[in-house]
């Protein structure tokens, strides 16, 4: 009888010592929202040819709505195991995501108080880093528009590590596995090599961020997407923005009720050729705004977005305003008006479109602007 009572004491001791807890989380964010500068009127190419305006039910222009799971589990000895697995939806329709339930993040590791965090498994890009200096968080109309998504990626087969901080210093690098014959792609996979690293310095007056990643062409391991045709009525990805170099410096300032935030991003391809007039190989993004936490529950933000680019496709810039109230902890409510201006030889809209004329990638028409307002809830759990 004593036996057995020890052994259910030890059993119970071993249970609280490697404890493990499981959240759940999520956000779910709708709205309403009016553009103008929508193309329409498509040629015998698909081409747009005329402009229109619409408006529409929304889902994740404020932020994506999503849902997970994140897991701890104490091993003892400051050292921790750890999980996160998260899919994004929309809530309007009740639709999930193409690329898996949990196509966000997937991935388990350890994570240690004194020498820092290693995952493995599929997780959100290093290049969404610029997240913590985009003043409008990576909205929709935001710092991915003009780059056409290049900056908020998703990757598979990916090896991370998050270092403690020390005297403000944090390093964070990010390596992901194309798994095919060839190290950096060759069409055997879907997924083509990509790294990057980042390092961060934080006060209470300031934060700068250091970051450098790329991305490489699953089809041959290149620095350069596939070459579309104008139009691009299929509404694929490709060229620079699909597969490139990115380098980004970006500071935030804390300065009572304001932060002031900026940002400067070049995106570089290597070693293309036969790129068509109007197609760049290289872009210069760069960014600045201010929130002003008027009261505790209430944000206001002002913030201009400007690319440029190479080989004749010109430049744009997005000038938006916007701002939340929260309703509680947990919901809030949210705005933002837009509008991006092209050069003669641009037509970058406010989200993050694929290259092209055509109807289907929602450009506007080359030279034309595109404008946009929408109010929405969100609420997290």
């Amino acid at each position: 009888m004593r036996k057995a009572i020890v052994a259910v004491a030890a059993f119970a001791m071993v249970n609280a010592v490697f404890a493990q807890s499981v959240t759940l989380y999520g956000r779910l964010d709708a709205g309403l929202e009016y553009m103008s500068g929508v193309p329409s009127g498509p040629s015998a190419t698909g081409a747009a040819t005329t402009s229109t305006h619409r408006v529409r039910a929304e889902s994740g222009d404020w932020g994506t709505s999503l849902w997970g799971m994140k897991g701890v589990e104490d091993i003892g000895g400051g050292n921790k195991a750890v999980f996160q697995l998260e899919g994004s939806f929309n809530t309007m329709t009740g639709a999930g995501p193409s690329g898996g339930l949990f196509n966000r993040w997937a991935s388990v590791g350890i994570a240690s108080s004194t020498y820092g965090t290693v995952l493995l498994g599929r997780q959100l890009f290093i290049s969404n880093g610029l997240w913590d200096f985009d003043p409008f968080g990576q909205s929709d109309w935001s710092s991915a528009s003009l780059v056409r998504g290049r900056n908020w990626p998703i990757s598979s087969n990916n090896v991370s590590y998050q270092s403690p901080k020390v005297a403000g210093l944090d390093f964070y690098g990010q390596y992901s596995l194309s798994n095919a014959t060839n190290w950096n792609g060759n069409g055997t996979t879907p997924q083509g090599r990509q790294a990057g690293a980042q390092i961060t310095y934080s006060n209470a007056l300031f934060q700068i961020r250091g970051l450098y990643d790329e991305i490489r062409n699953p089809a041959n391991g290149s620095l350069y997407g596939p070459i579309l045709d104008p139009v691009n009525g299929a509404n694929a990805s490709g060229g620079v923005f699909m597969a490139s170099r990115e380098y980004l410096v970006a500071f935030n300032m804390f300065l009572g009720q304001f932060k002031v935030q900026a940002a400067y991003q070049a995106i570089r391809s290597s070693g293309t050729t036969n790129v068509l007039p109007g197609q760049p190989t290289a872009l210069d993004h760069e960014w600045g705004g201010i929130t002003w936490q008027a009261t505790p529950t209430a944000a206001l933000i002002a913030a201009a977005y400007h690319v440029n680019g190479n080989n004749g496709s010109g430049n744009a810039t997005i000038y938006t305003v916007g701002g939340a109230y929260n309703l509680s902890k947990r919901t809030l409510l949210d705005f933002q008006l837009a509008t991006v201006r092209n050069s003669k030889s641009a037509n970058y809209g406010l989200n993050a479109n694929n290259p092209g004329t055509s109807v289907a990638t929602d450009n506007p028409l080359s030279g034309h602007s595109q404008s946009g307002f929408y109010a929405g809830i969100q609420h997290s759990f």
